[in-house]
């Protein structure tokens, strides 16, 4: 049998610990800041004893991620950039990839900066994006003729959904079936 030992972690050996646990994660996932602070303060309150405080579990997880920023492992503006590229392939718009960094724990000034430089490379992107979608779900331009009057209102909300505003939808669904077609093979 294997006595118990009921001593209690010194703080080199949590902060070691939690640093491992970090890079762990940064290895297999490539987070903001934000997630991982929130991963490890899951981690460690599920694991921790009763009597640790919340607070010190959070200061010692702002050492680690300092010490991660410091030695450039997590990078905020890095992972903005990044996903912004990503979600615009895929055909996402402005406003989705803005609230999509918003929701992750990217700062203000990241995500401005990574919209502005979106519209920099091209100042038509979320017309661009629209026609993706479309591509995808095979809505608007990409019906047969015949059945795009039938399903107007139901592509428009799709859009509108997906975070275009309604000019952008509305231009891309009055887009002739040909004219779509060129726009696609540019793309």
């Amino acid at each position: 049998m294997i006595p118990i030992r009921n001593r209690k972690k010194s703080l080199e050996v949590t902060v070691d610990e939690m640093r491992n646990f970090a890079f762990t994660y940064v290895e297999k996932y490539a987070p903001s800041k934000q997630q991982l602070k929130t991963y490890l303060l899951k981690k460690y309150l599920k694991t921790s004893s009763p009597n640790v405080k919340k607070q010190d579990v959070s200061n010692l997880i702002d050492i680690v991620l300092s010490d991660l920023e410091k030695n450039k492992f997590i990078n905020d503006k890095f992972y903005s950039e990044s996903k912004a590229k990503s979600m615009i392939q895929r055909g996402n718009s402005i406003n989705k990839i803005r609230s999509y960094l918003f929701g992750k724990g990217i700062k203000d000034e990241f995500i401005k900066e990574t919209v502005n430089k979106i519209r920099e490379d091209n100042s038509d992107q979320d017309f661009f994006s629209a026609i993706k979608l479309c591509k995808k779900k095979r809505i608007g331009p990409a019906r047969t003729e015949d059945n795009r009057s039938l399903f107007y209102k139901k592509d428009i909300s799709l859009l509108a959904r997906n975070g275009f505003d309604f000019e952008t939808s509305k231009k891309v669904m009055d887009i002739e079936k040909n004219e779509y077609l060129k726009i696609i093979n540019l793309l």
